[in-house]
């Protein structure tokens, strides 16, 4: 099973870092919701820091917080180990791709939903419990 850690995960089902950690739990990856504010995020254990992600490597980190703050969040980045770091769209600008990429990481500027064969419309905030 395929792991992914959604940096930016959130409680509110209308946000798309809620509707990254359903998509992938229904595409069938382990998902690793990255909230400081959160225990809990559809059901599943939220972990305040990718530093606390209880597994390395991760497959995947999904970006969903604003580039500014992704800059910040380098260090904890490159902790996981991640294969590949999406950047959502939202979550990217220039300084951001070539910090990641001077990492040594690949980075991909899409949408992490659409990758896993779905649409992000299909997660509006009423519907789709699982």
């Amino acid at each position: 099973m395929p792991t992914v850690a959604v940096l930016g995960a959130s409680r509110d089902r209308r946000k798309y870092g809620n509707k990254s950690v359903r998509a992938h739990a229904r595409a069938g990856w382990q998902v690793f919701p990255i909230n400081p504010r959160a225990d809990e995020i559809e059901g599943l254990q939220a972990y305040h820091s990718l530093r606390d992600l209880p597994v390395r490597p991760i497959d995947r980190v999904s970006v969903y917080v604003p580039p500014e703050i992704g800059l910040t969040l380098l260090n904890d980045i490159a902790a996981c180990q991640p294969r590949e770091v999406w950047l959502n769209p939202g979550s990217e600008n220039d300084e951001l791709i070539a910090a990641v990429e001077g990492l040594g990481l690949p980075v991909i500027c899409a949408c992490s939903i659409v990758d896993v064969g779905l649409s992000p419309a299909m997660f509006s905030s009423s519907q789709d419990r699982n």
